[in-house]
């Protein structure tokens, strides 16, 4: 029996990867400065005052999170960025501002707002035998709604920045419902330049407020979806994975992306449902970043004009390096995903054709 053509040819993914550097893309989104503080446990002394141990700080690393690891991602790939979102006129903001910059990210449209914190997650790290034990996590975060005029720039700034971007991304991670850049008036925004550009790729993922995007390609993981269909989010069968990938298509009427952790994603389009198999890595894994990792590679791969299954592989070999980077946010260089796809891209193929093949015979 002949071998079936592969779904993602050598030679087709070496044309997408090379598109990379060609392409622009925009991310929208709450910015956050990750702020890891290394804490010597053997220098630790008790405070006169208090009676209480204070931690000694030996080091300290400092990178753009949340929206920030998703243009981490994409600027290892060589993919042109745009930044859409603020920080505030603080010592945090200048740090993050400085990371974006050294990135080499586009920050015409980010915005200082001075009435606002920028956001940091704050990360003890107590080094303890030679190894960072993460501490509990202090968060500074906006907890009051956006100005009106701030909501104002945002959009505008969203609007100028479409026509000359490939892509769209939209990162929606605050907590409070219009504390952060993608208030509701930015999520209807988004909507109608979808409409407006159906030839743009705009893709979203939030954790709490999926349910009020529309027009979009969106990425979940399974437990945000089960959520959002009241299923507990207990073992997920490949049939209640593809079942909630269809009704997320049904509900939404655009591609859909669905990460499974270490089994991968599902995607769903027009043309059917995909189970796209997660690459096996050995060793010691981190899975922090790996969704923002796939919402990063996926979006630069669609945006060359990858199909949603080709776009997915890509996304699912892209986090297969970034999990394999232990205490912090990963990335991947293009020479990694050429590399990791030349050892993987066979069996992958082999993979996703034996799924396909077992979904038609149960239909």
């Amino acid at each position: 029996m002949p071998m079936a053509e592969p779904t993602l040819s050598p030679q087709r993914f070496a044309e997408l990867m090379d598109r990379f550097p060609q392409s622009q893309v925009a991310v929208i989104g709450d910015f956050f400065l990750d702020e890891y503080l290394i804490l010597d446990k053997t220098l630790t002394e008790i405070s006169l005052e208090t009676d209480l141990e204070a931690y000694q700080v030996t080091a300290t690393r400092k990178n753009p999170g949340v929206a920030g690891t998703v243009t981490n991602v994409l600027r290892s790939l060589d993919v042109p960025v745009i930044a859409i979102g603020f920080s505030g006129d603080d010592g945090h903001g200048y740090e993050l501002r400085r990371g974006l910059k050294e990135l080499g990210i586009n920050l015409d449209h980010f915005g200082i707002f001075a009435d606002r914190f920028t956001p940091t997650y704050t990360k003890p790290m107590l080094l303890e035998n030679g190894r960072e034990i993460e501490q509990s996590r202090l968060d500074t975060k906006n907890r009051l709604p956006l100005t009106a005029a701030h909501e104002k720039q945002l959009i505008e700034s969203l609007r100028a920045v479409v026509p000359q971007a490939n892509a769209i991304l939209a990162i929606d991670q605050a907590k409070g419902r219009n504390c952060g850049v993608i208030t509701d008036a930015v999520r209807a925004e988004l909507a109608a330049l979808a409409e407006e550009y159906p030839e743009k790729i705009l893709m979203a993922d939030s954790r709490d407020y999926m349910s009020l995007y529309r027009n979009m390609i969106v990425k979940f993981n399974v437990s945000e979806a089960c959520n959002m269909f009241g299923i507990l989010p207990s073992a997920h069968s490949p049939e209640l994975v593809a079942s909630l990938s269809r009704q997320l298509f049904t509900r939404y009427q655009k591609p859909i992306l669905l990460t499974l952790g270490a089994d991968g994603m599902q995607v769903t389009d027009r043309a059917g449902s995909v189970h796209i198999p997660g690459i096996p890595v050995s060793g010691p894994t981190d899975i922090v970043g790996a969704g923002d990792t796939v919402l990063a590679s996926a979006g630069a791969a669609l945006s060359v004009g990858a199909t949603l299954i080709e776009a997915a592989m890509i996304g699912n070999i892209t986090a297969s390096i970034t999990i394999q980077q232990i205490g912090t946010t990963g990335i991947a260089t293009r020479q990694q995903v050429k590399e990791r796809f030349g050892k993987t891209g066979e069996w992958l193929n082999a993979a996703i054709h034996s799924s396909a093949s077992q979904s038609l015979e149960n239909s």
